[in-house]
């Protein structure tokens, strides 16, 4: 329900991750502050940080990994330049429905900043529809909206992505663009051409694929004894080992040892996913069960705390 110009406000960039960058380094400068809900995927604070700027990370582990108004508020000061928004979110599949959304939309159009929305996942999301913070008065403004096509296409080695912004934020994101890329590769712009033109509802059985596999998932791990919040979208699990008493990576790395097993450590995205473990269903069916039987033996030797 937004649209932008092409020719002023689209980007075409080396994947999400040079959209990222581009974005931080043209609003962030020295002493800035930027605000992340964490546990959050690794690839913004070093970004912020080599930009001179301050990350600030709001722990949304005890509120079942959800961002609220009310939480982020405090984390707001007089020098706050950047919010990042990571939803639909990795590592916990968080998706924040059109009532947080519009909480934290009425909050953050009253003040000074702007806002990173990275909605990479945005069509892996198992919900009828998808709610962007863009769609909310005094937000398309002050928003850079970055996409791409690794998820919803599994197009993650061709490194393709997309920055959407307003044309007086956009003019300037294109100057830091163009003297560290010059441009996205040619050959990859014509498959990404290829997918956004004959391939737009591509996405739509592996959704299906990964709603099938996180329901399975979720039933294992809670009848093995794992706490875990349902994820709402993209295709990971992000379930609690505190039960048993070890940190996450002593867990990831016996899990590792003993079964073959791999999974992430919670603390891979920040100290506060410290009690997590983050499993990906990006694998076929039959490994993904074995994976699971095999992570139920390694706990059912840890034993019942």
């Amino acid at each position: 329900g937004v649209s932008y110009d092409p020719a002023s406000e689209v980007i075409a960039t080396i994947g999400a991750t040079q959209a990222l960058d581009i974005a931080f380094r043209t609003l962030l400068t020295e002493g800035s502050e930027v605000v992340i809900p964490a546990p959050v995927y690794p690839g913004y604070e070093p970004v912020a940080r080599l930009c001179g700027a301050k990350v600030l990370l709001v722990d949304t582990s005890r509120h079942r990994f959800r961002l609220s108004a009310a939480w982020l508020e405090p984390y707001l000061t007089p020098r706050t330049r950047l919010v990042v928004l990571p939803y639909p979110a990795n590592p916990t599949g968080t998706v924040l429905n059109r009532a947080e959304l519009s909480e934290l939309a009425a909050l953050l159009s009253q003040r000074e900043v702007f806002v990173v929305s990275d909605e990479i996942y945005s069509e892996l999301v198992f919900s009828e529809s998808y709610t962007s913070i863009v769609q909310f008065p005094g937000m398309r403004e002050r928003t850079v909206l970055v996409q791409g096509l690794s998820k919803s296409h599994a197009m993650t080695g061709w490194r393709i992505g997309f920055v959407l912004a307003p044309r007086a934020l956009a003019q300037h994101m294109l100057k830091v663009h163009q003297y560290s890329a010059l441009c996205a590769p040619v050959a990859t712009q014509y498959a990404a051409l290829e997918a956004l033109t004959h391939g737009l509802d591509d996405p739509a059985p592996m959704r299906e694929t990964y709603r099938r596999r996180r329901d399975l998932a979720c039933a294992r791990l809670q009848a093995m004894g794992c706490e875990v919040v349902p994820p709402e979208g993209t295709f990971y699990v992000f379930p609690s080992i505190r039960r048993w008493g070890m940190n996450a990576l002593a867990f990831a790395t016996r899990l590792l040892q003993e079964e073959h097993v791999a999974v992430l450590p919670g603390t891979a995205f920040s100290r506060f996913g410290e009690g997590f473990i983050r499993l990906s269903l990006a694998v076929p069916d039959d490994l993904l069960e074995e994976a699971l039987t095999r992570m139920e033996r390694f706990v059912r030797r840890l034993g019942t705390p």
